[in-house]
């Protein structure tokens, strides 16, 4: 796996996405459709993230929750 590298973390000018956000939704999107459209537990999405990129469970979860929005 290549090492983490600084532009990683720029977001892309189409969409606002970093490289890794999009690597997140991209094995959300497979998982659900593997799954016929059910919800993805956040241990079978991280399974797969890792598998792409190196990340940490809370930085998984920092991606999540920014990609959610603020609920209520």
């Amino acid at each position: 796996m290549p090492p983490h590298h600084p532009y990683d973390d720029l977001p892309d000018v189409r969409d606002g996405l970093t490289r890794r956000e999009r690597i997140v939704l991209q094995c959300l999107y497979e998982l659900q459709q593997e799954r016929g459209g059910r919800h993805v537990p956040t241990a079978m999405l991280y399974g797969t993230v890792v598998e792409h990129i190196d990340m940490s469970v809370d930085e998984l979860q920092s991606i999540l929750v920014r990609l959610v929005g603020p609920r209520g």
